[in-house]
């Protein structure tokens, strides 16, 4: 069987996707990051390997998230594109007539406004982390709560409480204080449900049209207490597509697929399997050619430079 490989490289997971010739999914899975992206994307490789044998041709690859670059020097991408850009294009294949895409990822968030299929408008938060999922994660941890038992929880909620959502220190003290008050845990929890919603449209929605179809995406979006608060803000349906945890790499697995299509079935770029078993490393190094002083990240395959990237020029791109 042929198919068609995405990877989407995030700072708390790592994604991969097979597509076939049909664009139907036939295998994806995703892992902790941990720090080391290259050694996850190597071991992706081997797990996909022993877990679709039947996959005998990989004609595309695709690779988005922060670690993009980096999955493409390892794997040899025919397409690197931003996460924008692979998510619209994933959640335009399940939801054909999404118009607003809301997604959280372990350490980011985005709010992505589509019409007619076309990416029109966007907003970004990499820089707090107040709603994403790694602070989902600390405060369930905090709780001795399972992080798959958060949402259902909250949702049990009789007598809700208004947590401090627009900062992590401001809501973790804030849920400390209900707590000393004596007020129930799941009520506490819907609190922050509510609150993360309200801080997601009051920061990335301010200026923003939402309008439905609205698709849910990312990790968070297994959190039905995400859900329900999104939709009584929003006052309409949220969908959580399929996949919705690897719509990243779904998309770009499509968009893999798109560019083998309009470039006449061009064989890839495609490093084979082999890559997983070789020896990798990066490094970086300032280049002060001109003012700019870039930092020029360059990944080696044992004593051969294979990638370069970084600069504000071409100098170094490789």
């Amino acid at each position: 069987m042929r198919a068609f490989l995405g990877i989407d490289v995030g700072s708390v997971t790592t994604k991969f996707a097979l597509i076939d010739d049909d664009c139907n999914l036939v295998y994806s899975t995703y892992v902790r990051t941990q720090g080391k992206p290259l050694s996850v994307v190597q071991e992706g490789l081997k797990e996909m390997s022993r877990s679709v044998p039947g996959v005998t041709e990989i004609a595309g690859v695709g690779t988005t998230g922060s670690g993009r670059q980096l999955a493409a020097a390892v794997v040899g991408a025919d397409v690197v594109k931003n996460e924008i850009t692979a998510h619209a294009v994933g959640a335009s294949h399940f939801v054909p007539n999404v118009q607003t895409i809301l997604e959280i990822g372990g350490q980011d968030s985005k709010l992505i406004i589509i019409r007619d299929a076309i990416v029109v408008d966007f907003a970004m938060n990499t820089v707090c982390a107040a709603g994403t999922g790694a602070f989902l994660d600390q405060q369930a941890s905090r709780l001795n709560l399972p992080i798959s038992q958060f949402g259902e929880m909250a949702l049990k909620s009789a007598s809700p409480v208004r947590i401090a959502g627009r900062c992590t220190v401001f809501a973790e003290s804030d849920m400390i204080h209900k707590q000393q008050m004596g007020h129930r845990i799941e009520d506490i929890l819907w609190g922050l449900c509510e609150a993360m919603a309200r801080n997601y449209l009051n920061n990335l929605g301010l200026g923003k049209e939402i309008l439905p179809p609205v698709a849910f995406q990312g990790g968070v979006a297994f959190n039905q207490g995400i859900v329900r608060a999104f939709e009584e803000q929003l006052k309409t349906e949220i969908i959580v597509p399929p996949h919705h945890q690897v719509m990243g790499a779904v998309g770009a697995a499509l968009l893999a697929y798109e560019n083998h299509s309009y470039n006449g079935h061009r064989p890839s770029a495609f490093k084979g399997h082999e890559t997983a078993d070789l020896a990798y490393s990066s490094s970086s190094f300032e280049c002060r050619a001109c003012s700019n002083i870039c930092e020029i990240v360059q990944i080696k395959a044992g004593r051969e430079v294979i990638a370069r990237w970084g600069g504000r020029c071409n100098k170094w791109e490789s």
